[in-house]
């Protein structure tokens, strides 16, 4: 449950769209896939009981999602795969992250509610788009601020379930950042579905 984050150019934000690559070996799509690979451990380490290095995986996570963004960016190595595996691998972080979380009792289900929502009103959506044969709309910056958000909220609120001083910060600042997470998250939403409607209404000038 993510809106996915990384190597999707911005062109509402970078003056200069860059290039989009075909390279399939680049360093930005290796993160991806070694946070894709770290979601069975995360997973074996919870049921475990190891919730400190557990925690510790999701924050790992949440560094090579920023890093592979960065480097993408930065050295133009942006790529077709790396636009489908970066989103495509934060989806399934922030979704598995989240349910196991509440499984376990570390946060409450409604939360799962309001974020799968979300998810269903974009896929919503689905139908229009294939229908009109749109592109995806590129990533807005909304969206990095949102996965920024929940990456950092989940780690924090697993500490706060662990014994020691930090537990009341940590849990303070993990459902500060869950709440913006999941506001940003909706925006996006509506953000998106102002783009399709955007999208739309110029097809159909278009075909006029």
């Amino acid at each position: 449950m993510s809106m996915g984050t990384g190597e999707a150019p911005q062109a509402s934000r970078d003056r200069t769209v860059r290039p989009v690559g075909s390279r399939l070996l680049t360093v930005p799509n290796v993160l991806s896939v070694v946070r894709l690979l770290g979601l069975p451990v995360y997973l074996w380490l919870l049921v475990d009981g190891e919730l400190a290095w557990a925690g510790l995986l999701l924050v790992l996570s949440g560094l090579t999602d920023w890093l592979d963004g960065t480097i993408a960016r930065r050295f133009g190595q942006v790529s077709r795969l790396g636009e489908l595996l970066d989103p495509i691998a934060d989806r399934l972080y922030i979704a598995t992250t989240l349910l196991s979380l509440a499984w376990f009792g570390f946060v409450p289900w409604w939360l799962v509610g309001v974020l799968v929502a979300r998810d269903a009103f974009i896929l919503a959506m689905a139908p229009l788009v294939r229908h009109h044969r749109l592109p995806i709309p590129p990533v807005h910056f909304v969206g990095k601020a949102a996965t920024f958000n929940l990456l950092g909220a989940f780690p924090l609120l697993l500490f706060g379930h662990i014994e020691g001083p930090w537990q009341t910060l940590a849990l303070a600042t993990g459902w500060a950042l869950a709440w913006w997470g999941t506001v940003l998250y909706w925006i996006t939403g509506f953000i998106y579905a102002w783009q399709v409607r955007a999208m739309v209404r110029r097809r159909r000038e278009l075909q006029v």
